[in-house]
């Protein structure tokens, strides 16, 4: 990932800047789905709002990145903090309505709060952010080496999440809220804490978003969004952290391959998805996670000729 920039055209590696971005935003959506057990729909609020946030700033004159970063993170952190009292409260099929309730209406707000947010024109012109170092973000090589930055960063911490007693608290409530209740845990605190956790890291994918987008529209809160992050996570393997990036990375790189012959490239993402629920349910890093276990079994059989 370090030489990319060496081997790729400008185009080729907008795409995996893309990749990057979306693979924080997949990989918090994880947190929930793949370790807590939670099918939020509205996870592109926090998204938006942190994206909307920056836009905002950005377009008064305020483009510090070390400001605007914090701003777009707390604003995603507030907004989970206050959904989370709420959607909580409900769980299985019914949470996953409530998350779509709330992230259409956002949505809805941000579409008719046109002074504030541009309405269905959207913020445009939204510059690279300032660093405050003598190198320009408008390269694109130094703006993919700062968002591969923040992707190491935020692959590594959540992976201490997950390892950690707090993480393997949350899987717990995964596997059986009632037993973890019967140890004594405070399981809504566990999911409220994974909840917020979730939307800090979608926060922090809405800052580099809006900067490599240079525009946010209504369009990046919708439940449709939250549709396709939530089909990424599910094609690349729940519950795997690297997967999700894999799903983010198939469903990109096919969408500007098939594009260029036909329109119709969200029938080919139907047909993947649907080859991984008949055939890989787990993804395709569960699938290969699968099969070397298999290869492992099968080695250690007393047929084998390792075991012999």
């Amino acid at each position: 990932m370090l030489v990319l920039p060496f081997v790729l055209s400008s185009y080729g590696l907008s795409i995996f800047t893309k990749v990057l971005i979306f693979g924080i935003l997949a990989m918090s959506l994880d947190i929930l789905i793949g370790y807590t057990g939670l099918v939020s729909f509205n996870h592109a609020s926090f998204l938006g709002i942190s994206a909307y946030t920056v836009g905002i700033l950005a377009v008064h004159g305020i483009n510090n990145f070390w400001l605007t970063l914090p701003a777009g993170i707390i604003a995603a952190l507030l907004l989970a903090m206050v959904l989370g009292l709420l959607v909580l409260r409900s769980s299985d099929a019914y949470f996953l309505m409530i998350t779509l309730a709330f992230g259409q209406m956002l949505y809805a707000l941000a579409w008719r709060w046109r002074s504030l947010t541009g309405g269905d024109d959207g913020l445009a012109g939204i510059p690279r952010p300032e660093i405050g170092l003598p190198i320009s973000m408008n390269d694109y090589h130094n703006f993919y080496y700062l968002v591969l930055i923040f992707f190491g960063l935020s692959f590594y911490a959540l992976s201490k999440f997950i390892r950690s007693s707090l993480g393997r608290s949350i899987i717990g409530v995964r596997e059986s809220e009632s037993r973890m209740q019967a140890l004594g845990y405070n399981t809504w605190a566990l999911k409220y804490l994974a909840y917020i956790v979730a939307a800090g890291f979608a926060g922090l994918a809405g800052v580099l978003f809006v900067y490599f987008n240079g525009f946010i529209s209504p369009e990046d809160l919708s439940w449709s969004l939250s549709g396709m992050i939530m089909l990424m996570v599910i094609i690349g393997g729940a519950g795997t952290l690297i997967g999700p990036v894999i799903g983010v990375g198939v469903i990109f790189i096919l969408q500007n391959f098939i594009s260029a012959y036909t329109e119709r490239w969200p029938l080919f993402i139907g047909i993947i998805f649907v080859i991984c629920v008949m055939y890989a349910r787990n993804g395709i890093v569960g699938y290969l996670l699968k099969l070397e276990a298999k290869r492992r079994r099968c080695n250690e059989s007393p047929g084998s000729k390792e075991h012999l």
